[in-house]
């Protein structure tokens, strides 16, 4: 029998002066490259984990490090996508929505995007009070830039900031919807 378990923001060992990084994104292209610029960081150092989704089994979560900060990449043109994130919202522990999740939605502009995916995502996100970057994966400039939003987020939620909290940076960032929404 396979036993699961919630994912928890303090546990773990954490190493000093370093990061991690869970990315979850169900097509692996994007991720790759991302987590590839993420590990270029030399002012701190950044290890990068990589998951398709977030049902762990509990195995696996012995003896890892501490995940400091969850990012969801969400590829609009994949229905898929989004619906893989929403199931593995509830393998998170309630206390990563203090700061320590974020959402990367990729291909905004993609004219093939239905306008209800990216309003489905963005009250998702809103209601989770939680961060939502946008991200051109096309481009090594995209990836670059993606990849410098998300190492400020990092930094904030790994503790590597004085005098800042995950919780405030995500009350500064967070995801808000229009009332016409509501």
């Amino acid at each position: 029998m396979e036993r699961n378990m919630l994912l928890k923001p303090f546990s773990g060992r954490r190493a000093l002066n370093t990061a991690t990084i869970l990315l979850v994104e169900r097509e692996e292209e994007f991720q790759q490259r991302l987590a590839e610029a993420l590990v270029e960081e030399t002012a701190f150092t950044v290890k990068v984990r990589l998951a398709k989704n977030l049902l762990l089994p509990f195995e696996q979560q012995q003896g890892q490090p501490r995940i400091d900060l969850v990012v969801f990449i969400i590829n609009l043109t994949c229905e898929l996508s989004l619906q893989s994130a929403q199931a593995s919202l509830k393998y998170l522990d309630p206390g990563y929505f203090l700061g320590k999740v974020c959402f990367m939605a990729t291909n905004a502009r993609n004219v093939t995007v239905p306008p209800e995916r990216l309003d489905v995502l963005r009250k998702l996100v809103a209601s989770l009070h939680c961060t939502l970057l946008f991200a051109e994966d096309q481009t090594e400039s995209g990836v670059a830039k993606a990849s410098d939003s998300l190492l400020i987020i990092l930094k904030v939620a790994a503790g590597l900031v004085p005098m800042t909290t995950p919780l405030y940076l995500s009350n500064l960032t967070m995801c808000t919807v229009p009332s016409e929404f509501e």
